[in-house]
């Protein structure tokens, strides 16, 4: 998950990336949080719109979080594709939410 996030970040603009002590990774934008993966790469959290995080609950690999409302934790099984697929929408739909409001 990690190597994913990453490079979906790179992607991205306004994305910001910090390590802390242990190693988790923690992306933000216009200073606000949006993502984070553990330090063994192992759970991925995204701070989605409310009712996106409830859908996102409702999947394989996915619990709500304990970091607030919206956020969701995917701690996949197996990063095949699918699991893939639904990290990086689940990391570009936490982007855009902090993002210019049109």
């Amino acid at each position: 998950l990690d190597e994913l996030l990453a490079a979906i970040a790179l992607e991205l603009p306004d994305v910001t990336a910090a390590t802390d002590a242990p190693g988790a990774v923690t992306w933000s934008r216009g200073g606000k949080a949006f993502a984070t993966v553990s330090a063994d790469g192992a759970t991925a959290s995204f701070a989605l719109d409310v009712a996106v995080a409830a859908a996102a609950a409702r999947t394989p690999d996915v619990a709500a979080s304990q970091r607030g409302p919206g956020w969701v934790d995917f701690t996949p099984a197996e990063l095949d594709d699918h699991a893939a697929d639904r990290a990086g929408a689940w990391f570009a739909s936490a982007h855009r939410r902090l993002g210019p409001k049109d």
